[in-house]
C-alpha cells in the first residue's frame, strides 16, 4: 500500500480509500481493481487504485470555510475576455475555425487552518460536501491525493466518456441560459457542431457504423440555469481499451471547439492562465467490471499553490456577442462561488 493515508476519492456514489497504486499509464485502467481518474486539461494523467470501495457517506468533518467572497480575481477581465470573443468571431468569419471554447480562471487565497480555527475546514473533501448539498450534480467528484498535490472537487453536470463493456458514450453540453425561454438559436448551433465533433472522435475507436446519436438537444435543468445536452454512443473495436478511447476523444470537444486542433491553437493564444485540471476529466473506472464514468471537469474547484481556483467559460460562435458571453461566464460561476466562498459557520 502506498503511504498516503489521507488519500481518498468520492466519485459517483462511491467512497474509495486505502490507496494501493498510482500511475499515469491509462492502460492500467484495463487491468484490475477500482481506480479514481484525473485527466488534467494540461498535464499528466493521474490514475489512483484504491483497495476499499464502499457507498459514499455524509461528510463527517467540520464544514467548509473558503476564501473571502471579495478575494476572487480573474485571469481575464471583462475587457480582455470580450476582446477574445471578438477575435474568435473574426477567425470564424475568415474560415479558420467554427467554434472555440474561451475560458478564464478565477482564483482566491485559501485561508490558513489557523485562521479558520476549530469551527471549519479547508479540506477539499469539505468543499465537495458543501457542493453536494448546495449544487448537486450527476457527475460530482472529489479526489484528494496529498502525495501528488491533487486536491479537486467537481460539481460537473457533464459526461465526458462512459463505458459498459464495449459500449461507450459521451453527452456533450452546449447551450446555457437562465431559463429555457432564454436559449438562443446559437445555443442549438453550438451543440450540433460539437455533436459532429464527438461523432468523429468516437468513430476513430469504435466499430464501423456503430456510432449513433440517440439523444439530440435534450433540455436539462440545473441549479440556476438550463443546458442543452446530446448523447453520442458507439461500440469499441475489438482490442480497444480505455487508453485508446481517451486518446481518440480527449480533450472533450465541448470545452475545446471545432475543428478541435484549430480551436486549441486559439485557446493557447487567448487564455493567459493554464486550465490545469479544469476542462479535463475526473471520474472512476472499475477494471474488474469493465465499466466507468468520466466527467468533463467543469464547475470544478482545485487547490494549488495556496489558492483555490475555479474556471468558467463558454463556446464562442459567430452569433456570439462579447457582452453576452461574458454574462454567461458570470452566470455559470455565481452560484458555485457563493458556495465556495467564506460563510458564517454554525457553532
Amino acid at each position: 500500500m502506498i503511504r498516503d493515508p489521507d488519500a481518498l476519492a468520492v466519485v459517483g456514489t462511491k467512497l474509495a480509500t486505502d490507496l494501493v497504486d498510482l500511475t499515469d499509464d491509462l492502460a492500467a485502467l484495463d487491468s484490475e481493481g477500482f481506480w479514481a481518474v484525473v485527466l488534467p486539461f494540461a498535464g499528466r494523467p493521474v490514475c489512483a487504485r484504491f483497495a476499499t470501495v464502499r457507498p459514499a457517506r455524509p461528510w463527517p468533518g467540520a464544514p467548509w470555510h473558503g476564501p473571502s467572497a471579495d478575494a476572487w480575481t480573474t485571469s481575464l477581465d471583462q475587457r480582455q475576455f470580450e476582446a477574445g470573443v471578438s477575435s474568435i468571431r473574426e477567425s470564424i468569419a475568415a474560415g479558420d475555425v467554427y467554434q472555440v471554447n474561451l475560458t478564464r480562471r478565477l482564483s482566491a487565497p485559501m485561508p490558513s487552518a489557523t485562521d479558520v480555527g476549530w469551527g471549519g475546514s479547508v479540506d477539499i473533501a469539505a468543499l465537495g460536501a458543501a457542493l453536494a448539498i448546495g449544487n448537486p450534480a450527476p457527475f460530482s467528484a472529489v479526489v484528494r491525493l496529498p502525495s501528488l498535490g491533487v486536491h479537486v472537487a467537481s460539481a460537473s453536470p457533464e459526461r465526458f466518456l462512459s463505458r459498459r463493456g464495449r459500449l461507450v458514450w459521451s453527452s456533450p453540453i452546449k447551450g446555457t441560459a437562465p431559463t429555457p425561454a432564454e436559449l438562443l438559436p446559437k445555443d442549438e448551433a453550438e451543440n450540433i457542431m460539437i455533436v459532429d465533433l464527438v461523432r468523429n472522435d468516437l468513430g476513430r475507436v469504435c466499430e464501423w457504423g456503430s456510432v449513433t446519436v440517440p439523444h439530440l438537444l435534450d433540455l436539462e435543468h440545473h441549479p440556476g440555469l438550463v443546458h442543452l445536452v446530446s448523447t453520442v454512443e458507439g461500440t469499441l473495436r475489438p482490442g480497444a481499451g480505455w487508453a485508446d478511447a481517451v486518446a481518440a476523444t480527449f480533450r472533450p470537444g465541448s470545452v475545446t471547439g471545432a475543428p478541435k486542433l484549430a480551436a486549441l491553437d486559439h485557446i493557447t493564444r487567448l487564455e493567459t492562465a493554464s486550465r490545469g485540471v479544469y476542462c479535463g476529466a475526473i471520474g472512476w473506472v472499475d477494471a474488474d467490471r469493465d465499466e466507468g464514468d468520466l466527467n468533463v471537469a467543469i464547475r470544478t474547484f482545485w487547490i494549488e499553490d495556496g489558492q483555490l481556483h475555479f474556471g468558467t467559460g463558454g463556446g464562442i460562435t459567430y452569433d456570439s456577442t462579447p457582452a453576452g458571453e461574458w454574462a454567461e461566464t458570470e452566470l455559470k460561476a455565481r452560484h458555485l462561488l457563493g458556495i465556495a466562498s467564506e460563510r458564517p459557520l454554525v457553532p
